[in-house]
C-alpha cells in the first residue's frame, strides 16, 4: 500500500511505503515532534520537517529533517558508499519518497540529473537562429552533437549520446 501525506504549505503529498509510513508512524523521537503532521514543501522540492527550539542560554536551534534523506538513512543504509553519498530520487519527483525511487547517486550524477535551465525546456538543447544545437558534457568538455530543425529532434540526438555514454546515470529528457 502507498500512503499520500499532505504537506503543510502546499496542495502537493508524499508518497510513502507502507511500513516507511509505520516506522515515520512509531518512532519514539518521530512521533512526539509529529514529524508525518508537520511535513513542509522546501524551497529545494523536498519535503521537509523544521522545528525551531529556544536553548537554556535564550539563542535558538533549528532543526531540518529531510524526509528522503532519513528514509535513505534508515532504509537504504547498505547502499551508501564512498562517493555515492547524495540521495536523489530515479524519477525526479522529490516528493515520491517510496524505497523504489530513491536512491544514493555521486555528485556528478546528481548534477546531470538536475532539471534543466534551457528556454527550449531540454537539458543539452539550445535555440541558435531557427536551428536548435544539441550539447553534452563529457568529462568538463562540451561536445557538439549536431544542429537540428527542431528542439525535439536536438533532444533526442542529446538522449541517444547521454545514453551511450551515462547509461542508466545520464540524463534523459522526457520529449513531448
Amino acid at each position: 500500500m502507498i500512503y499520500k501525506v499532505k504537506l503543510k504549505n502546499a496542495d502537493d503529498a508524499v508518497l510513502l511505503d507502507d511500513h516507511v509510513f509505520e516506522w515515520l508512524s512509531t518512532d519514539p523521537y518521530l512521533s512526539k515532534v509529529d514529524l508525518l503532521h508537520n511535513l513542509r514543501k522546501h524551497s529545494s522540492g523536498c519535503a521537509v520537517f523544521q522545528k525551531t527550539w529556544k536553548k537554556a542560554d535564550g539563542s535558538f536551534k533549528t532543526e531540518t529533517i529531510y524526509l528522503h534523506k532519513l528514509i535513505a538513512e534508515k532504509f537504504l543504509n547498505g547502499q551508501k558508499t564512498g562517493n555515492k553519498r547524495l540521495v536523489g530520487a530515479k524519477n525526479g519527483d522529490k516528493l515520491d519518497c517510496r524505497l523504489e525511487n530513491i536512491i544514493y547517486r555521486s555528485r556528478s550524477v546528481a548534477s546531470r540529473q538536475r532539471k534543466t535551465s534551457s528556454k527550449t525546456g531540454y537539458t543539452g538543447v539550445y535555440r541558435e537562429h531557427n536551428r536548435f544545437r544539441a550539447v553534452i558534457s563529457i568529462k568538463g568538455k562540451s561536445i557538439h552533437i549536431g544542429m537540428f530543425d527542431t528542439a525535439e529532434e536536438a533532444a533526442a540526438a542529446y538522449n541517444k549520446v547521454s545514453k551511450e555514454t551515462y547509461g542508466e546515470e545520464g540524463k534523459i529528457n522526457r520529449i513531448k
